[in-house]
């Protein structure tokens, strides 16, 4: 499978498997446009004379400089994701119109831009709303809940390689190669969470795969879903947070207050286990996640000067060596590194 088609079409099998759906008739009254902003799938804009949607495949090379191999059979469970968390959260996803497995692709709504801003760009711009923060968090917990335990959820998730492949080992395994003397607590924090299946998780809850629509956070891209720990979920996402505070100097409180925001508007859903032992899992593993996020597979690409990275090496090392249990200890540690 090539990583990206360089014509303005999809190739002829996306377009065959358009057609025998239904989706498409004549392509003379059909529209392609190529979507970017992500890695791990090919995606297009699709508009015909009465219908507007996206198609995405997954791609087995992902489009990162480092090898990043990862099984395109995750199509399957990012739309049982979808399909699941919208049951829960109605509105939370965009809805599934067409999914195959055999050929690991699905079409799903499009949702216009002009409605549906995404969360990243408006945090990058400086445009932060920490009670944004707090529905995220809320809704990401009314997820959680709803799934954990389920047998019923479980049975669609089979599978844990896939997370294993696009999550633990490009981010903390990778790190833990360029970290030797801090490698066991980051292969800890692997095997631990690798070991952690309590609800169905999203894996990739970032900025980019947000939407700020009408009716509150839309979730996109759940390439990366499983069964797994709820606190990944929690961490993953609060780790932005951290990270763009190296982005726009002028916003730093109110990224801080979104932290808190989330992680207030999260735990105050968890009701699958103890509050505190969750928040115990998210900050040791968050500090795991902001080293990654320099030094992993997949470097954020806003933080490029030095000295911006030593910052996230000392403040993330020390958090490693000495393991937090509370979410408020990682933001103020992060905090006074940022005022040294």
């Amino acid at each position: 499978m090539s990583t990206r088609p360089s014509s303005r079409q999809p190739d002829r099998a996306l377009i065959g498997v358009l057609k025998d759906a239904g989706l498409i008739e004549s392509l003379g009254e059909t529209t392609f446009e190529p979507l970017t902003g992500g890695v791990s799938s090919e995606i297009w804009k699709v508009e015909t004379s009465d219908l507007t949607f996206c198609v995405k495949r997954a791609l087995k090379q992902l489009n990162v400089t480092a090898l990043w191999l990862a099984p395109v059979e995750r199509n399957r469970f990012e739309v049982a994701w979808f399909r699941t968390a919208n049951g829960i959260v109605p509105g939370s996803t965009p809805r599934v119109l067409f999914d195959d497995d055999e050929a690991n692709w699905f079409a799903m709504e499009y949702l216009q831009p002009g409605d549906h801003a995404v969360w990243k760009s408006e945090l990058l711009d400086g445009r932060v709303q920490p009670a944004i923060a707090a529905e995220v968090g809320r809704r990401l917990a009314a997820i959680h809940a709803g799934t954990a335990g389920s047998a019923e959820v479980a049975v669609q998730f089979p599978r844990t390689d896939i997370f294993q492949a696009i999550r633990l080992e490009p981010y903390l395994e990778a790190t833990a190669e360029r970290h030797q003397d801090i490698a066991p607590n980051l292969y800890e924090l692997s095997r631990r969470t690798a070991g952690t299946r309590l609800a169905m998780i999203h894996g990739d809850v970032s900025p980019k795969n947000i939407l700020i629509g009408p009716n509150g956070p839309v979730f996109l891209d759940a390439e990366c879903a499983t069964i797994g720990d709820p606190a990944f979920d929690l961490a993953f996402c609060l780790n932005h947070f951290l990270l763009k505070c190296l982005s726009n100097e002028s916003a730093q409180p109110a990224y801080a207050a979104s932290f808190q925001a989330m992680a207030s508007g999260y735990l105050g859903g968890v009701e699958w286990e103890e509050a505190d032992v969750l928040e115990r899992r998210a900050a040791s593993l968050l500090p795991g996640l902001f080293l990654a996020r320099i030094d992993g597979k997949s470097p954020v690409e806003y933080v490029t000067e030095e000295d911006d990275k030593r910052k996230v090496r000392r403040c993330a090392r020390g958090l490693i060596k000495a393991p937090p249990s509370r979410l408020e200890e990682v933001i103020a540690a992060w905090q006074r590194e940022l005022a040294s």
